[in-house]
């Protein structure tokens, strides 16, 4: 999926506005390789047997929340067309006690602002829970995405919150980051920094990138939901002000740094040998490209005709 974090990566000081961005470039080093390296490990770890029975689902209310408010504030919210396949997938694997039932729902939004409002939610038992949920806004807005990975494996829990920047440019910062800031450095106090991330992957992070990986389901359920809530609350609210781009050269900037974001999520998605281990490579490939990060397909297709082309 879009952006699990975590796993055997070197625990650093916690960054401040100014420092974050300047930051990635000297904790880094470890990062990727040390998370698909965490996910596709515990992926194959033992699950607790049946799965989804009994069990408390952490993030269900996450998604919840998500979908409540959005239908409050996005009075033109829609359905996002998913393809049946991927709506719902559910297999057993393992035997005896190790025996587990993977359950991926999927879930899609779409409004005039937003090209897609998508989440995935995984279910293979309390130690195996996912929330990937991202909003990638049409391409005539420049601001940032929406992205919240909410992963609970074997290892513990990993968790980012960011609005994910298109631009790095001082003003796009102050324009996107500056009311977000306050919230930042409250949970920031309250939630240990991650770990490092690495060079590559630091353009896609915002100033007010929150990455923890907290011990206990209470932090979980209260500080990360309350985290969640905000984050979400501001990134509709920018949504909601936000002006629609009608210059090409500007236009062509958004697609281009859009493009640039999802085929970095897509070939680099720590998730992928996860889903191929419950599901077979050929959904597994057919999910990442044709769900989660479906731009592409989408223009090839012909079902979204980018704004520049639609002038021509």
């Amino acid at each position: 999926m879009e952006a699990f974090v975590g796993g055997g990566v070197l625990p650093t000081h916690r960054p401040g506005f100014r420092s974050v961005v300047s930051r990635t470039g000297r904790a880094n080093a470890r990062f990727s390789r040390a998370v698909t390296m965490c996910v596709e490990a515990d992926a194959s770890a033992p699950v607790a047997a049946s799965a989804t029975e009994g069990v408390t689902d952490l993030y269900q209310s996450f998604w919840d929340h998500a979908d409540e408010v959005m239908k409050a504030k996005l009075s033109d919210l829609e359905d996002y067309p998913i393809p049946e396949d991927y709506l719902h997938k559910e297999e057993v694997t393992g035997k005896g006690k190790k025996m587990q039932k993977v359950r991926t729902r999927s879930f899609g939004y779409r409004t005039p602002k937003l090209r897609q409002i998508r989440a995935a939610h995984v279910q293979g038992g309390q130690s195996l829970q996912v929330l990937n949920f991202v909003i990638f806004p049409e391409l005539t807005y420049r601001v940032p995405f929406f992205g919240a990975d909410l992963v609970t494996l074997p290892g513990g829990h990993l968790i980012a919150l960011d609005m994910q920047p298109l631009f790095h440019d001082d003003e796009y910062k102050e324009e996107f980051y500056s009311a977000l800031k306050p919230i930042f450095d409250k949970y920031a106090e309250q939630l240990p920094w991650g770990g490092d991330f690495p060079e590559e992957a630091k353009q896609f992070f915002s100033p007010c990138f929150l990455w923890t990986r907290p011990a206990e389901n209470e932090k979980v359920q209260n500080e990360v939901f309350d985290a969640f809530k905000e984050y979400l609350d501001m990134y509709l609210s920018i949504v909601e002000k936000a002006p629609e781009i009608t210059d090409p050269e500007e236009l062509a900037r958004i697609e281009k740094s859009q493009k640039a974001y999802l085929a970095y999520r897509a070939e680099k998605d720590p998730a992928r040998g996860m889903f191929q281990r419950f599901y077979g490579p050929d959904w597994t490939e057919e999910y990442i490209h044709g769900f989660l990060f479906d731009l592409e397909a989408k223009i090839e297709d012909g079902s979204y005709v980018p704004p520049l082309e639609r002038a021509n």
